[in-house]
């Protein structure tokens, strides 16, 4: 059992951190990236295959599902079997799916492809944060998840430009072809350059896993179907409350079981509890309004695709700049302060937009706006990560990867469905000025909500306290691993 509870004792020198490094950021990047990327070229899918625009949502909808729904499976799996291995597994369902969707010929082949795509994100985007600090030395983790958020960051929210580019220049195809040599780079590199580990060695947790994923199922399903279908459709309906029963079913199920998927003690943390939360609540308002702004930017202002990629790039490109930079902080005087102020300037960069947009808005008027948020968020990433590792123990580190991963998807999720609903209610696509009206509310709602992730980020310990309660974690993981040898 020993080598099932080897852990992140030994991380590698510098040459396999900065092997790691790389890997996981492409890896993550690849599986963040294809949330958005499809958005900006539904138009170009539909002359192509055909279908009602509800159909080709369903392009978006179906990895978002699988994704969302399987990520705490994936991580489980990986700390039972082996988290290089199930690493080495996504990547190939992932690449290969990729492939597939890219060759499909029609609307349903391209669908089924995509959520094959989701089901190789969620084995192996958890898993990048796990693999990534058993790697890295405890001291430099912060600087490392820096780099980590900062490609995460800028996969999603550079998700619309890349997969406008693509299609206005090559074509949408290559929105698939992209992630191909990319994978194929990877599985070799993983396979050298990447330790393995596990978790604990429980087996796996059958009944938790199916109330999660049906639970998730539920909830990701009625909120992406909802701005289209309408919040009181039978299925959406069904689905929701459906889902929130089987939530609440594994929770109550957690913290009975002998080896919970996701022990529920975990939540007992201020740290995890307050970084989770804040993650959800981050990615509800900033996925809610890189969506609408990008439609904003094209529809509206009227510029190409790749126009409005470009013009986004004070936001999007920001974390390349700034996370690092925030990782180095966060290790030095902790995740908490470095988290809330990012939070908090995004929430004003937010609002911001909301005070401008209009529907001949010039472009230095936003930039503020743009340069603000950007900040934001690439503060917000590398310490996020940071948080999350470390207050669990090194043996659970990859369920709580899945956990917030999940946490954030669902997030992600929501945010599209709320802020799609908002802007309907107040406005729409019928002339320039109705999309501002719809805009501008959604601005504010995001605003709001990114604004309260902060305020839930202040609540997580001080860097003493926390110290205090890690060293608390530990205490029962080493002595286990003193009595397995």
């Amino acid at each position: 059992m020993s080598h099932q509870i080897e852990q992140n004792a030994r991380p590698a020198g510098l040459r396999g951190a900065v092997w790691a490094l790389v890997i996981t950021s492409v890896a993550g990047f690849m599986a963040a990236l294809d949330n958005l990327v499809v958005t900006t070229a539904l138009p170009s899918i539909r002359e192509d295959l055909g279908g009602s625009l509800p159909d080709l949502e369903w392009t978006v909808s179906a990895y978002t599902l699988t994704f969302a729904v399987l990520l705490m499976f994936g991580a489980a799996l990986g700390d039972r079997f082996g988290r290089r291995r199930l690493f080495l597994v996504g990547i190939t369902i992932f690449t290969g799916a990729s492939a597939v969707a890219a060759l499909a010929p029609g609307l349903d082949s391209l669908i089924a492809a995509r959520a094959v795509q989701g089901v190789g994100a969620a084995i192996m985007m958890p898993l990048t944060l796990t693999l990534l600090t058993a790697a890295v030395p405890a001291a430099k983790r912060g600087m490392a998840y820096g780099i980590w958020g900062a490609v995460n960051g800028l996969a999603v929210a550079s998700g619309p430009l890349i997969g406008g580019s693509l299609t206005e220049h090559i074509s949408w195809q290559w929105i698939f072809w992209l992630n191909v040599p990319l994978g194929l780079a990877l599985l070799p590199l993983a396979r050298l350059r990447l330790a393995e580990s596990y978790g604990t060695g429980s087996p796996l947790d059958i009944p938790g896993t199916l109330l999660a994923s049906g639970g998730l199922f539920g909830i990701v399903y009625g909120l992406v179907r909802g701005p289209a279908d309408g919040w009181t459709g039978r299925l959406v309906l069904t689905g929701l409350f459906a889902g929130g029963a089987l939530l609440v079913g594994f929770v109550l199920y957690s913290t009975r079981a002998k080896n919970p998927m996701l022990p529920m003690r975990l939540f007992r943390s201020r740290a995890f509890a307050g970084i989770n939360t804040a993650s959800m609540l981050m990615f509800l308002g900033m996925f809610g309004s890189i969506f609408l702004l990008s439609q904003y930017m094209q529809g509206v202002l009227g510029y190409s695709p790749t126009e409005a990629g470009l013009r986004m790039l004070p936001w999007t490109g920001m974390p390349m700049l700034v996370a690092p930079i925030a990782g180095i902080l966060s290790d030095r005087v902790g995740g908490r302060p470095v988290v809330a102020t990012g939070l908090f300037f995004q929430a004003a960069g937010l609002a911001y937009m909301a005070s401008v947009v209009t529907v001949d808005a010039s472009y230095a008027a936003q930039l503020p706006g743009l340069i603000i948020s950007g900040v934001g968020m690439a503060l917000f990433f590398a310490p996020a990560a940071n948080l999350v590792m470390s207050s669990v123990r090194a043996s659970e580190q990859g369920i709580a990867s899945g956990a917030n991963n999940a946490l954030r998807e669902v997030g992600g999720a929501l945010g599209i469905a709320v802020m799609a609903s908002i802007f309907s209610a107040q406005g729409g696509y019928e002339t320039g000025q109705t999309f501002v009206d719809g805009l501008r509310p959604a601005l504010v709602t995001g605003a709001a909500v990114v604004a309260l992730a902060g305020v839930a980020a202040l609540l997580i310990p001080g860097r003493r306290h926390a110290g205090a309660a890690a060293a608390a974690q530990q205490l029962p993981e080493r002595e286990l691993q003193t009595a397995s040898h």
